[in-house]
Order: C-alpha cells, then structure tokens, then sequence
C-alpha cells in the first residue's frame, strides 16, 4: 500500500520541487519508503507501505528487467505468484530479483501489454511509462479500491493518489474553481461520484479504466465494468450457490493474507465483519488478530457481538472502547483526511479503529462490499416497491398522506417525491441516506441549475434485472467506490495501515452479478446466501439481528456538542461569506432541526456543516 504521483508534459512546466511537495503530502500513505524518477517529458514519485518483501530492492519507482518501462504503484496483487507462473512459461529465463508483487506486475506489462490488467486479482492505481515510446500508461483496479486523481489542461498532466497531492501543485493550485455540479451531487449523496471531484479542473480516474497519456493527448477507457459481466442467466440452485460461494471466499480471503507483516480484522459483529473473519481464522495458523471499537452508548454500541463471536471462533480479541469525547477529539482528523466535502460520518470510527489496529499490525481485512452484492440496504426494498410503477398522480397522493404523520412517516413521503425514471435511484439512495433530494438541492442553493442525473450505467443488458438489482449496480458503482471504498482507505492510510477487502475479489462480484435474487433475499431476510455461510462457522443466534451499521450518534451531538459547528459554520455571516446557499432555507432547515420537529433533518445539516467548513478552509466561494 503507498501513495503514488508524477507528471506528464513534453514542455517545461513542473518541476523536482513540485513532485516532492506532491510525495510530501502523502507521506501516511507511505512512510517506509521514498524514490522519485525523472526522464524526458515525465516524473513519478512514490511512497511505499511495506506489506510484501520488505528489502530495499523491492521500492519504487522500478525498472523492468528490459529498462524500458519504469513503475510506480499502489495496492497489492494477490494472484502475482501464479502470473509468475505464467511469465515463466513463456520466459523460462525469467529469474525475479526481489520477492515482491510490484516486479512481477511490471514484468507481466513488458510481456503482455495493456491486456495485463485482466490477469491481476487486487486492488490498484498504477503507472507505468514506455521510456521508449514516450508514453505513460495508468490503470485502476475493477471497483476502483484504490483511489486516483488526475489534471490535464491539454498540455500537461499530473496524477496522486490524494487530491491533496495535486494540490500541492502551485501551477494546479491556481488553476482550481469550484465544481457546482459536484456540490450540488454532494449535497444530494454526501459524497462526490466520479469523475467528478470538488474542483472543476482535476477529475476522479474511473475505476476500472486505463489511461494513455502522450504528447498529443489523454485517452481513458473502461477495461472492465460489472454491467459487462451480466449473464443471461442466473444461479437458481441454492446449494450450487452455497458451495461455489464458499470455495471463492476461501480463494479470496487467502489470497489477501499474503503478507510480510502482521495482520487482522476489523471485526463489528455483523454478518460481513463475522464472515471475513471466520474464514481468515479458518485458513489462518494460529488465533488472528480482531479488532473492534465500543462506544458507551448502547445504542451505537456492537462491541458485545463483536466479543461474542471472536469468542466463538478463538480469535486474539483487542477491544477498545472510546468516549465521546474522544470521538469528538477526533473531527479535525476526519476532516483533514477527506480532501473535499465528505459527510459520511461514519469516517470517524474506522480513523478510530484504524488507529487503534495500527498498534498491533499493518494490514487488516475489512467487509465491505457485501451490501451491495447481496442486497443488504433498505433502499433496495424501496426501489422493489417504487420501481417505477407508479404514475406521479399516485405517488403525489401517497406523498401528501404521509406527510401528516409521524416523522418517519414524512421521511417515508420524501421517498414518493422523485423527478423522474433518470433520478429515481439517486434520489431512493438520498432519502435512505437522510441527504437532500434533487427539489431541496435546487432550493438550497442560489445557483438555480438543476441536479444532474447520474450516468446511465446498464445499457442494453443480456437480462431484465429487478429494481433491486438495478439499483444495487448503481451503488456499486457509485457508492461504494466513491463513498465506502474512499472512508476505508483514508481513514486507514491516513494511520498507515493497509486494509483489504475480500469480498471485492473480482471473482466474487461476477458471481454475486449472477446469482438469482431469490438466493441474495428469502421470506424477506437480505443477504441471504451470506447468512447460510456464516451458520457454517457461527450459530445464527450470535448474528441474526437487526442491521445497525458503523455509526455514531450525529443527531445528539449537532443539538450538543457539535452545536458549535452549526453556530460557526451555518450562522448568516458565513453562508453569506461563501455565497453558495439560500440562507432563508438555511434558516428554515435549522428551526426544523433544533426543535425536533424533524430530528430526521441532522444529516443534512452535518452536509452543511462540512461544506460550509471546507469552503472556509480553502477560501472558495459562489462566483
């Protein structure tokens, strides 16, 4: 795991002094090692995490055995000894002088090309450049777990793995305006989808996309895409399911405990957490490391389950419980981790457990992406009962009767308000979430454009899918990069620590992709085929209860200690500073809030909150 950087421009334009403030900023992600190369038209710097061959032969940048290609690259490559293998086969020759993944990737380009990335099981942002023919070509993993960033003015490019690294740059510094059509999606998700990011000038690589950058332009295409790998037809037998699920988790999960330094899990209690943990302790020698963060209230708190099954399974349990001030103690951290406007609070107990884990070890493995498979969320039941079904006369109906009831009632009555067929699944996802749908947004803010519908993503596919599925193929391709993907690894990297996710194998995604929706949800219990592992490993009455998530008690703090922020960051004076929002709805949603008579409301004012704080911070406003 690293943090990687450099230029392209084939006319004089940034300098040593540049890439190093790019690699400087990043020194979390990689503060074990540094190197920098410069030729021609191009430099690339690299900060290096050592997980896998820890000797000094194994940092980047590196050249190819031929020296014509040099790499840098952050991630890791599970399946590099078997594309080993396969490199000796056709260059029996071929004697590897380091035991890491990164000359073997780079060994794996020099021989096959860009048709090289569909051979690698990992997660990855890489470049690597053709000294020869003057070109640099960059590649992101399938779901996009390691991030990229990138400029291009027409004439010169730059990439980081942070945008705090292309900030660093003070040509690209002086450049950057505000993207509104990327606060306005902020607003509406509380994260900002790719490609877009905060600043209108620098853009999100795509996952699983490569990049060719030469003298005469930029060129990026998709190389894999999850509605490409959509069959005509589906596994129906559950226990066909059951054994081809089983034998690729166990593929995945040892695949990623491949490692040089110690390990673990991050261990909540739920069923993705316990699964991922069952099976490392399973293929694992000896009792693994689990770690888990308490809360004192109650009703944030899974320490006790998380306890329970590490029990269970015999793991070296590390618990730690933390206050709410500590948690508090925190916030600065949080925002200073995320480069632009994030509001997935969320970020704050994995920075906690990651810190903590950091004690004990270097890499962890992390569940994430078992929602999104095996339909996990309640927007997913909310998409199966909209579903487009019914015309706006009915939905206006709906709407207007539950807007008289209870809060939940009124939350329920958001969910009937949606535009139209392009906005449906952004906006089901929005109300789920508590954020602003697209008619708040454009109330909200003074620049009266409407929200832009997010990219159509399943174009003619090989089979009808079910709303639910439907709409779990836009969080796979939209939230779970842009928002989970990215919280998990700032908030690891930002305490170097390195966290993979097994369920994100490629391998696994295609499956799930294919598995009848009877066998991800029956007699309406979500994720269905994950819970028949799990009993394989753990008595269903340690797990089987309601689905709480990773979350922290936002709603008392902004009406308490975080009152501050609101009074700071919300009052007239600083909405009229930065120019962007309508401060009567401003005001309004403010009276809702604090008088509790839409205590549903905090998450939208906490997007405020961080939008209104990192505008101040970096001195943008509406122009």
């Amino acid at each position: 795991m690293c943090g990687i950087g450099g230029f392209f421009s084939e006319k004089s334009w940034a300098g040593k002094s540049d890439l190093q403030a790019v690699m400087g900023s990043m020194v979390h992600r990689g503060p074990d090692a540094s190197g920098i190369f410069e030729e021609g038209p191009v430099s690339l710097g690299h900060r290096r995490l050592s997980i896998i061959d820890l000797s000094e032969a194994a940092n980047q940048p590196m050249h190819s055995h031929c020296g014509r290609y040099v790499l840098v690259y952050n991630g890791e490559i599970y399946n590099f000894r078997d594309i080993l293998e396969d490199i000796r086969k056709e260059l029996p020759d071929f004697v590897p002088k380091t035991t890491s993944d990164t000359e073997v990737v780079l060994q794996a380009f020099a021989l096959w090309g860009k048709s090289f990335a569909s051979r690698l099981n990992g997660m990855f942002a890489m470049a690597i450049y053709d000294r020869q023919a003057r070109k640099m070509y960059l590649f992101r993993d399938r779901i996009g777990i390691k991030p990229l960033y990138y400029f291009y003015d027409g004439n010169h490019f730059a990439f980081a793995s942070e945008l705090k690294g292309l900030m660093a740059v003070p040509d690209i510094r002086s450049q950057l305006s505000l993207n509104m059509e990327a606060v306005a999606l902020f607003l509406h998700l509380g994260y900002i989808p790719a490609p877009h990011s905060i600043f209108n000038e620098i853009k999100k690589f795509p996952s699983g996309s490569i990049g060719v950058i030469d003298k005469e332009c930029l060129v990026v295409s998709p190389w894999w895409q999850p509605s490409r790998k959509i069959k005509p037809s589906v596994i129906f037998d559950a226990g066909e399911a059951l054994e081809e699920f089983e034998k690729l988790l166990e593929s995945s999960v040892r695949y990623r405990l491949i490692s040089d330094v110690p390990y673990g899990t991050f261990l909540s209690g739920g069923i993705d957490s316990s699964l991922i943990t069952a099976m490392a302790q399973k293929v694992n020698s000896g009792p693994l490391n689990t770690f888990t963060i308490g809360f004192q209230d109650s009703k944030y708190n899974e320490a006790d389950h998380a306890r329970t099954i590490a029990t269970h399974l015999g793991t070296s349990h590390h618990e730690f419980y933390v206050s709410e001030q500590e948690a508090l103690e925190w916030l600065p951290a949080f925002f200073d981790a995320y480069d632009e406007p994030f509001a997935d609070s969320s970020g704050i107990p994995t920075l906690l457990v990651s810190h903590m884990a950091r004690k004990n070890v270097t890499m962890t493995l992390s569940g994430d992406g078992g929602d999104e498979l095996f339909m996990g969320y309640g927007a997913y039941k909310w998409a199966e009962r909209l579903g487009g079904k019914y015309p706006l006369f009915l939905r206006n109906a709906a709407a207007g009767l539950l807007e008289k009831g209870s809060q939940r009632s009124q939350r329920a009555a958001m969910l009937f308000r949606y535009p139209d067929k392009d906005h449906i699944k952004s906006h089901i996802f929005s109300q789920e979430q508590y954020f602003f749908s697209g008619s708040e947004v454009e109330d909200l803010l003074k620049d009266k454009d409407s929200l832009p519908a997010m990219k159509e993503i399943y174009p003619d596919l090989p089979r009808n899918l079910r709303p639910a599925e439907l709409q779990a193929l836009f969080d796979l391709h939209y939230y779970l990069p842009d928002d989970l993907l990215v919280k998990v690894d700032r908030a690891s990297m930002a305490n170097s620590l390195e966290t993979r996710v097994p369920l994100l194998d490629y391998r696994i995604v295609e499956f799930a992709l294919n598995l009848d929706y009877k066998l991800k949800v029956k007699n309406g219990q979500t994720k269905w085929l994950m819970r028949q592992l799990l009993k394989k490993y753990v008595p269903p009455q340690l797990f089987e209860r309601p689905k709480w998530g990773f979350a922290i008690p936002m709603r008392k703090w902004l009406q308490s200690d975080l009152k501050f922020l609101i009074d700071e960051h919300l009052s007239d004076s600083a909405i009229e500073q930065t120019g962007l929002l309508n401060p009567d709805r401003v005001k309004w949603l403010l009276n809702q809030f604090l008088e509790n008579k839409k205590e549903f409301l905090y998450q939208r004012v906490w997007a405020l909150i961080v939008l209104q704080r990192w505008l101040a911070k970096n001195n943008l406003r509406n122009t």
